[in-house]
């Protein structure tokens, strides 16, 4: 009988979704509570898990884990080569999210170019409206550069669309025919970020990308344009951004990841000008939580079935190793 070990809860849909397969037990856990943790993970065979690092620590007191399900997509604190040692399969929650962090993305971008946050703080003063104002724009019309066209990065460039804009995109690893046939423009990074009004990162952090939004970067940027990330804060220099915005040369950003998380209060970029932050939650919404807890779930299900999506599973090689 498989035990689940949920590492934080997850959304009563999934929770019910798992109850309605038989053969499968489940607890909750505080992963902070390390006596708790030992004993749910001394017979957990399959967790989701959020935050929580996944590394030689957590898989020493796990020893008959056989699963790992990432609540997310995003897995920068799974020991993928440890997982993928010991044949454990780490599975994300492909398509979940997409829709979510896209919506979030725009909801940034929007506030940016409708500078939402000042009249907020303006109208609450009952300073109603004032030659102080600040500049406005729309999106229709703009020009916006979609950094990565994977799952996130194509449903912003259609939401871009849809509010007239003119989106250009900037991805290495997609045929430029795949962005044309889309309807968009592809671009090398340099050209693209010169052109665009907005540029918006969805990139997985890897090595080869992660600190990439640097003062270099940043330099080839058209003055005045805005940034956004909801991606990964690792991809970004911070100090650079800061000073950035302090500048002028990036006149907003809307972040809502960063480098160190939960952020500290010395965070240059809480201080820096123009700036609209939220707490990685960009993901969060009712239905995104709901769609990432089924999600993780199904995996779990399909694991112990035999029936497990590979599209889901980061470290497929464990499959065909452990395929008789």
């Amino acid at each position: 009988m498989p035990h689940v070990v949920f590492l934080r809860g997850v959304h009563p849909d999934a929770v019910a979704r798992l109850d309605a397969e038989p053969g499968f037990t489940h607890e909750a856990v505080d992963p902070s509570d390390r006596a708790a943790l030992m004993a749910a993970m001394s017979r957990g065979e399959a967790i989701v898990v959020r935050a929580t690092p996944i590394n030689e620590d957590f898989l020493s007191i796990s020893p008959k884990l056989s699963i790992v399900a990432r609540h997310g997509v995003g897995y920068d604190a799974v020991d993928v080569p440890a997982l993928t040692k010991r044949g454990i399969p780490l599975t994300v929650t492909a398509y979940a999210n997409a829709l979510s962090v896209a919506e979030h993305a725009l909801m940034l971008m929007l506030n940016l170019a409708k500078q939402t946050k000042i009249f907020d703080t303006n109208t609450r003063a009952q300073k109603w409206s004032s030659v102080d104002a600040p500049v406005c724009w729309d999106l229709s019309g703009r020009t916006v550069l979609v950094l990565g066209f994977g799952r996130i990065g194509g449903r912003v460039t259609r939401l871009c669309a849809a509010f007239g804009m003119n989106v250009l995109v900037h991805d290495p690893y997609v045929a430029r025919n795949t962005i044309i046939g889309a309807g968009f423009t592809p671009v090398k990074l340099d050209e693209g970020l010169a052109a665009a009004d907005f540029v918006t990162v969805h990139c997985p952090s890897n090595s080869e990308t992660r600190g990439m939004v640097n003062a270099e970067f940043i330099a080839g940027m058209k003055d005045g344009a805005r940034f956004i990330n909801t991606a990964r804060g690792t991809l970004v220099d911070e100090p650079a951004l800061a000073a950035a915005l302090h500048s002028g040369k990036v006149a907003g950003a809307g972040l809502d990841v960063f480098w160190d998380e939960p952020v500290v209060a010395s965070n240059p970029l809480l201080s820096a000008p123009n700036t609209l932050v939220t707490p990685h939650s960009a993901a969060g919404t009712v239905q995104g939580m709901q769609r990432m807890g089924i999600s993780c779930v199904e995996s779990i299900i399909g694991h112990f079935n035999g029936t497990l999506d590979q599209e889901m599973v980061i470290n497929r090689e464990v499959l065909r190793r452990n395929t008789p």
